[in-house]
């Protein structure tokens, strides 16, 4: 707000500088040509002193030149020339500037509250209103979840505040679920450590049983070795149970089937990805395709199509990424293609795991959840996803339903 008052004062010393200057400089130079006519009458006497006649034409400040009965017979601008022993009225026009100049201020003026408006404007309907909102990231980011955020009505900020705060009510609903997570992950995990402890037990008993050598039949060691193996299975299932509810988590997506235009999803693709290549001089090309109406959600593809492109750069050699599309059986196949692949075709089953990473991400960042993510958000969706190895180029495919 300071630097834009800054700003304002700044913009409007100068102008009234300008004006000032042009005001000085347009006086000046009418005074400079008030006064022309003086030497114009010079030269006429001149010009009457060598040849005794002259030539209007020559001189185009000064109207006529009269003498004799007419020497004082004027209400015009004149003054009084002597040639050879003669007396001459000459009778000359000023031109009047002071309207051009008035012209020109009233043009200035108007320039003038026309930039005060407009300052005044970006002052309420960009200024203030930013300055409301300026604080809002910084509460959300530490974590201020109850900080109001002001309705705003403007053109410019309108959908800005509006987009905040479903940001912020999808930080909280999904803090909200972390908390329900937690809290159901530590139940069940107080739960399963509970059930744990009685199968534990009997296989602890049985085994120093067996290893005391109390049970001298060898039908009771048998049913002594049984249970163990049963409690054993028992604690196999509870450790099944933890694994799947851990797993669980990484599934929880939310899908919204709509429809979309397939080349609305590949030019956002093309808009996001086509600068950031031709800087690393990826040659990136989109095959042609037929436009269609998907069946999904556009946001989540297009998710699965980032994530795709995102670990085409990681892993290929930055030769050429290359998007390819076909139709079967009602559905679009959107292919990604990307040279230099150095992954086994013996991988390629674990690849969509939570966690798996291939023999290729050696020295590369990553966590292993990316394909996997793809391969949950595109059942929900009703698609799916597989990839093979063509010609050392490694090729993932999504298949999505036509609408």
């Amino acid at each position: 707000m300071k630097t834009f008052k800054k700003l304002c004062i700044l913009s409007i010393v100068i102008f009234i500088a300008l004006a000032a200057g042009l005001n000085i400089f347009l006086i000046r130079d009418e005074n400079h040509t008030n006064g022309i006519y003086r030497v114009e009458a010079k030269r006429l006497t001149d010009e009457l002193n060598e040849t005794g006649s002259y030539d209007l034409s020559k001189y185009p400040h000064i109207k006529g030149v009269y003498t004799g009965d007419d020497l004082y017979k004027s209400n015009e601008q004149y003054l009084i020339i002597e040639s050879n022993g003669k007396l001459y009225r000459v009778e000359y026009e000023i031109k009047n500037e002071h309207s051009s100049i008035f012209i020109l201020n009233c043009v200035l003026g108007i320039f003038f509250i026309l930039t005060a408006l407009l300052f005044l404007y970006i002052r309420r309907h960009i200024i203030l209103p930013f300055g409301r909102i300026n604080s809002v990231p910084q509460e959300l980011a530490k974590g201020n979840l109850t900080i109001e955020i002001p309705e705003e009505k403007s053109r410019f900020f309108g959908k800005f505040t509006w987009g905040v705060n479903l940001l912020r009510e999808s930080i909280e609903n999904n803090r909200k679920k972390e908390v329900t997570m937690q809290r159901d992950k530590k139940l069940l995990l107080l739960s399963l450590s509970h059930d744990i402890k009685t199968p534990l037990s009997a296989i602890k008993l049985n085994a120093k049983a067996l290893a005391k050598g109390l049970y001298k039949d060898e039908e009771k060691r048998l049913a002594a070795a049984e249970s163990i193996n049963k409690r054993a299975d028992e604690i196999e299932n509870f450790v099944s149970e933890i694994t799947k509810a851990a797993s669980e988590d990484f599934m929880n997506f939310e899908v919204e089937i709509g429809e979309e235009f397939l080349s609305h999803t590949i030019e956002k693709i093309y808009a996001r990805y086509a600068p950031q290549l031709a800087v690393t001089g990826t040659e990136f090309k989109i095959n042609k395709y037929n436009d269609c109406i998907l069946s999904c959600d556009p946001d989540r593809l297009a998710e699965c199509l980032q994530n795709l492109i995102e670990n085409a750069i990681k892993y290929s050699d930055g030769r050429r990424i290359e998007l390819k599309f076909d139709k079967m059986d009602g559905c679009e196949l959107i292919t990604v293609s990307n040279t230099g692949c150095t992954l086994e075709t013996k991988e390629l089953p674990q690849i969509f795991e939570s966690f798996h990473r291939g023999g290729n991400a050696d020295n590369i960042q990553g966590n292993g959840l990316g394909l996997f993510i793809c391969k949950r958000l595109m059942s929900l969706m009703n698609g799916e996803i597989y990839a093979d190895i063509v010609d050392e180029c490694f090729e993932i495919t999504l298949v999505v339903r036509l609408a």
